[in-house]
């Protein structure tokens, strides 16, 4: 029989296990099952948190920067740096986990220092940047991550308007030519597992601001400023697939930066290097926390399952919750789920003991897909 070469590539474990320990956990339940066989590691992201884990856990160099948080208090985001390609997540600088508990900003929340993180990118020589968007605390339209970077937005008297997506209702005009020079000469990719337009109902205000501690009369006063920004800025962008991601700093990209717009874990898989280790491979195993409706819209697994089964390899996968029937795992190219809840059926102790729970998992599919 040919030697197995496993291949784990698989997304983090929200609230539970990064995308590096569910590798490390999946590879100890294997070898406990089939002590030499041979394992390489591929943590993957699509675009939101743990993009810039992922890099660095394919080589990129971990760097840090003090920039400004969603809140306009200072924060230390970090990015990813190999050779000229940079990895740069808003979410770093300008996302959820910045906020303290229950405390919200949906009308004033700032992307300024994703813009401040993007400055220090390009500082350091990077010429492509993949920008990864998700996982936002703004509704800005990327106004103040293009103000960090030059832009200025004034109001009828001359003023600079107020941070975030609520004053910019009161926006006169959007002066772009401060742009620093140096992002003419950039490739930048816009990296996101979602397509939303920016306003309407599908866009960022309507989808994805209540997560955000926006009320119904939040997202109405939202979609109102994003759309009069829009018309100042340029009303087509506002359409493309993308520019409502991370509250729409991706129209703020597209509009002003000239960014490119790419699903973020096609992108991610090509930045880590996923083609090569999937040659490698006999069997791939990928994952995420929940494997449900949305990990077939983008999301790293199904990109995953859809390489390897163009390159006809096999592939299950390990999730904490499973919410997928089989014809559509089967349809995604998952050839078997085995899901944390089978093992451990109470959410919070599955949540508590993710690590040795999925140990146990993976042990199961050394003796299903291993040993036959």
């Amino acid at each position: 029989m040919e030697t197995a070469r496993v291949l784990v590539a698989a997304d983090k474990f929200k609230g539970s296990l990064t995308a590096v320990q569910v590798a490390e956990r999946v590879t100890a339940g294997l070898r406990h099952v089939v002590p030499g066989v041979r394992v390489e590691t591929l943590p993957v992201a699509d675009g939101g948190d743990g993009t810039v884990a992922a890099a660095v856990a394919a080589g990129f160099e971990r760097r840090e920067a003090r920039v400004t948080g969603p809140l306009g208090d200072p924060v230390t985001a970090a990015y990813a740096l190999r050779g000229s390609t940079a990895v740069v997540e808003m979410a770093e600088a300008s996302g959820l986990q910045h906020l303290p508990d229950g405390v919200f900003a949906p009308l004033t929340a700032t992307t300024y220092g994703s813009g401040e993180l993007l400055l220090a990118a390009l500082g350091a020589g990077a010429t492509t940047i993949v920008f990864g968007v998700g996982g936002s605390a703004t509704t800005d339209g990327g106004a103040g991550m293009l103000a960090a970077l030059g832009a200025r937005f004034l109001d009828v008297d001359g003023k600079p308007v107020g941070p975030g997506g609520g004053p910019l209702a009161e926006l006169a005009e959007a002066d772009l030519s401060g742009l620093d020079p140096r992002l003419a000469d950039i490739d930048l990719v816009l990296a996101s597992d979602v397509d939303n337009p920016l306003t309407g109902p599908k866009g960022a205000p309507e989808v994805y601001g209540r997560q955000k501690g926006a009320s119904e009369e939040d997202i109405a006063v939202l979609d109102a400023a994003l759309a009069h920004y829009a018309s100042i800025l340029g009303p087509d962008q506002a359409a493309l697939p993308g520019a409502g991601a991370a509250g729409g700093i991706g129209y703020g990209a597209l509009v002003a930066l000239g960014a490119r717009f790419r699903p973020g874990i096609e992108v991610m898989l090509d930045v880590l290097g996923f083609a090569p280790a999937l040659a490698r491979a006999t069997l791939v195993i990928t994952g995420e926390g929940s494997l449900d409706e949305q990990t077939l819209h983008g999301k790293a697994p199904a990109g995953v399952a859809a390489a390897a089964r163009a390159a006809g390899i096999e592939v299950v996968a390990v999730c904490g919750r499973l919410a997928l029937p089989p014809e559509a795992l089967e349809k995604a190219g998952i050839r078997r789920a085995y899901a944390l809840a089978e093992l451990e059926p109470d959410p919070a102790v599955s949540m508590a003991q993710a690590g040795p729970l999925l140990e146990r998992a993976a042990e199961s599919i050394a003796r299903d897909f291993l040993l036959r």
